[in-house]
């Protein structure tokens, strides 16, 4: 999502935010990444399908499986990605260019959930548009150097 928003001094600051598949989960999540990158999605898929065939292939034969259990345990498997995929970590940046003798500023920060994020870059917004600041003390957002700005050595 990108948002452009004119703060109260008459910048014009872009907010975005944007799922974050590689950050690593915190210890306090339901989660745990074992992994940066995508390891963590393959390690869920591999989970659901040792599911799947512990359910569906390892079963006496004279069993039957009545039709609602099959529908709800295909619930509980798409819930499962769904319910990740979800609460995944957000990152938010709130960022300027460089006008008018300012300097570019770049805020960023990270949000635990789509909704939360949601409403955070909402709140970024209004705070924008009253304040001219992107972040009171209450939010996640912190001041960072602009990404171009670091010299490669």
């Amino acid at each position: 999502m990108m948002r452009v928003v004119r703060a109260a001094d008459r910048r014009s600051w872009t907010i975005r935010s944007r799922i974050s598949w590689t950050k690593p989960a915190l210890a306090d999540q339901f989660e745990h990444d074992m992994a940066g990158g995508y390891v963590s999605g393959i390690a869920l898929l591999g989970v659901l399908v040792v599911m799947v065939l512990f359910v569906v292939v390892w079963k006496p034969g004279n069993v039957v499986i009545p039709s609602w259990f099959s529908l709800l345990f295909l619930l509980v498997l798409l819930l499962i990605p769904l319910v990740w995929a979800m609460q995944r970590p957000w990152i938010i940046t709130a960022s300027t260019p460089q006008s008018g003798g300012r300097d570019e500023e770049y805020w960023e920060g990270i949000v635990r959930g789509m909704v939360p994020a949601r409403e955070e870059a909402y709140h970024i917004a209004e705070d924008l548009a009253s304040k001219g600041v992107p972040d009171d003390v209450r939010g996640p957002l912190q001041r960072r150097p602009p990404p171009g700005s670091y010299r490669e050595s």
